[in-house]
């Protein structure tokens, strides 16, 4: 692995550290993503209108344009909801 991809990797992790940090201090943003992702699951842009509304409502900002960091949330985002609807 090379020293950028490293760093990158780096990078990643630290974003998603800070999100989670919000997360634990504000353990709503939660339940208001997943009611999103919900909303926007079958969209063909949904990352778009997820993070669009995700940004809009809470004090998660998801730039324009999406980091890995932020494809990581969202997929993972997607995920648990598709799991959870998978269960009933």
């Amino acid at each position: 692995m090379s020293i950028a991809e490293i760093k990158n990797k780096e990078r990643v992790i630290k974003e998603l550290t800070l999100f989670i940090r919000k997360v634990f201090s504000e353990p709503e943003i939660c339940a208001i993503a997943k009611d999103i992702a919900r909303k926007h699951l079958n969209s063909p842009n949904a990352n778009v209108l997820i993070a669009d509304e995700l940004s809009s409502l809470t004090n998660v900002k998801i730039p324009i344009e999406h980091s890995e960091a932020d494809e990581m949330f969202l997929d993972l985002l997607k995920d648990i909801v598709k799991d959870e609807t998978a269960l009933y």
